[in-house]
């Protein structure tokens, strides 16, 4: 089978290839290009099990980056437990074809207990008391302490949060790159995040991500020229753009103050309780999924988002098989935002009641996305100096709560997850085969096959 690599630069767009990007404006342009129609959601998780299943949501399970619990009654987000992801995965696919065929799957969402041969993902270590190191997860176990020996930790804080930099990506593509040196893997998958973070901190505003956009196309052209020098077929594709936005929409407020959300008082601040309230959100970049806890106020739940400024769908169980995303892990309604707007998680209505866990790095424990996790709090000027007292504390063993994170969602400038965006916003699908001006999210899944059983029948 023939050697593939698949390149996943999240958030890039043709509308982003220009003077910051010489090294992938000149490759392209001696590729065949082409466009993925967006699909719903546009979503890291969702999108990126559908690329190596070839099936929809609906079929895969993965309905968002994170959904409700039914049974646990618990809301839970960044999940990593590849057995989560329902549908045969392209590897094994190829392994029934050919016994040798091997995959290397860098930084790919559900990376955790996968049949994939080499394998590594963010996961940091949590003592006991408290704290959270840097690390990361490997299959092999080994090949972490191999990775960190060549390349140091993995920058975790610089992967997410107020501290994120090319470093992250960077090590990533060593780690491949080091993974292919060592084991030839037929396939590799490789996840570049770098310009998720820059596009959503400030849009497409090229005064403020030039040099981010700079930093990823020097990323792409090491890997691009390493990979091709190994006689590899190299894809380079996103999962979505990334689109400007200017108003956040506060749905779970919006359901509270109908009086829909319940939450424990803890030590004076209200710690969200999802299983006791009768309707509630999921809020993931610009889709929600709500859920209905108790059937008597579904009329009224949905009257309500319908008539929200900003909402410009609301999807039942029925509408939703219609964009492929019904399956019992979808909310009671997915609620789509127009074209400049976004959901937050927040529930309560005084800052000095949020929880304590609303001004940290907290992806676990919070109800939805938060992209303001990228902000340090812009009101308080000495919070760098709060963020260095906490790192001393930490660094002397003493207990510490990184509480530096803002709670302004007017500081986030671009989104995704909706559909009907522009085709300059449409993630990019670049290879040596000619595929037409565009393709499906699954149709992906296809020439990712195509191109790696060269010459091999199904």
């Amino acid at each position: 089978m023939q050697k593939t690599i698949v390149l996943d630069v999240v958030g890039l767009s043709y509308s982003l290839i220009g003077e910051h990007t010489p090294f992938l404006k000149q490759w392209f342009a001696g590729k065949h290009q082409a466009t993925i129609d967006p699909m719903l959601p546009a979503l890291t998780t969702s999108v990126q099990s559908t690329y190596v299943t070839g099936k929809w949501p609906s079929e895969t399970g993965i309905v968002g980056n994170g959904w409700y619990d039914r049974t646990d009654s618990e809301v839970k987000f960044w999940k990593q437990s590849n057995k989560l992801v329902a549908g045969e995965k392209i590897w094994e696919r190829a392994k029934k074809i050919d016994p040798n065929f091997t995959v290397s799957k860098m930084f790919w969402w559900y990376n955790m207990y996968s049949t994939a041969d080499y394998s590594a993902t963010p996961r940091p270590q949590y003592p006991s008391d408290g704290m959270k190191i840097p690390d990361c997860y490997t299959h092999p176990g080994d090949l972490r302490d191999r990775l960190t020996q060549e390349l140091g930790t993995f920058p975790l804080f610089q992967f997410w949060g107020p501290a994120t930099t090319i470093k992250s990506s960077r090590w990533i593509a060593d780690a491949s790159m080091l993974v292919d040196k060592w084991h030839n893997p037929t396939l590799t998958l490789i996840y570049l995040p770098h310009l998720d973070y820059c596009l959503q901190k400030f849009g497409q505003d090229f005064g403020k991500v030039g040099n981010d956009l700079r930093e990823i196309d020097d990323v792409c052209r090491d890997l691009i020229q390493y990979y091709e020098k190994q006689g590899a077929e190299v894809i380079v594709l996103s999962e979505y753009g990334i689109t400007n936005v200017s108003r956040p929409i506060h749905i779970n407020r919006i359901l509270r103050e109908a009086g829909l959300i319940r939450y424990r008082e803890e030590r004076g601040l209200e710690v969200f309780d999802a299983g006791a309230s009768p309707a509630f959100a999921t809020p993931d970049h610009q889709i929600a999924h709500v859920y209905i806890n108790d059937p008597m106020v579904y009329d009224k739940v949905r009257s309500m988002l319908e008539k929200t400024p900003g909402v410009e769908r609301v999807l039942d169980k029925e509408q939703q098989k219609e964009y492929h995303i019904d399956h019992e892990r979808s909310g009671d309604f997915v609620v789509i935002a127009d074209a400049e707007s976004w959901f937050t998680y927040y529930y309560w209505l005084d800052d000095a009641r949020a929880p304590d866990y609303a001004r940290l790095v907290a992806i676990h424990q919070k109800p939805g996305y938060d992209p303001v996790e990228m902000f340090m709090d812009q009101t308080n000027p000495l919070i760098k100096l709060r963020a260095g007292y906490k790192l001393g504390r930490k660094l002397l063993g003493f207990r510490y709560l990184m509480d530096v994170i803002s709670l302004d969602a007017t500081l986030v400038k671009g989104s995704h997850g909706r559909i009907g965006t522009a085709r300059e916003h449409h993630p990019v699908f670049v290879s040596s085969r000619n595929v037409g001006n565009s393709l499906s999210a699954t149709a992906v899944y296809d020439q990712i096959w195509e191109t790696i059983a060269a010459g091999v029948m199904a």
